[in-house]
């Protein structure tokens, strides 16, 4: 389980500067992030690092992540 701290600011983090990008990761956080294991934790960590235009070619498929853990994350997220 996750703790609610935690939560909380992996949801701030998860605001971004793009609409598209809010709900995909409002989403993804609500419904499938329970689930991920400490691995798959870190690299959403990492991820949310990245920038939205970048974020936003990779989930709409223009461009692939160079790190397979990242990669992976972003075939779930879209799944």
């Amino acid at each position: 389980m996750t703790d609610p701290a935690d939560l909380a600011r992996l949801r701030w983090r998860c605001r971004r500067g793009l609409l598209e990008l809010d709900v995909l990761f409002k989403n993804f956080l609500e419904r499938r992030y329970g689930e991920l294991d400490e691995t798959e934790r870190a690299a959403f960590d990492r991820l949310l690092d990245r920038p939205d235009q970048q974020l936003l070619a990779w989930f709409y498929g223009q461009q692939n992540p160079d790190d397979d853990e990242l990669a992976r994350l972003v075939r779930k997220i879209r799944g």
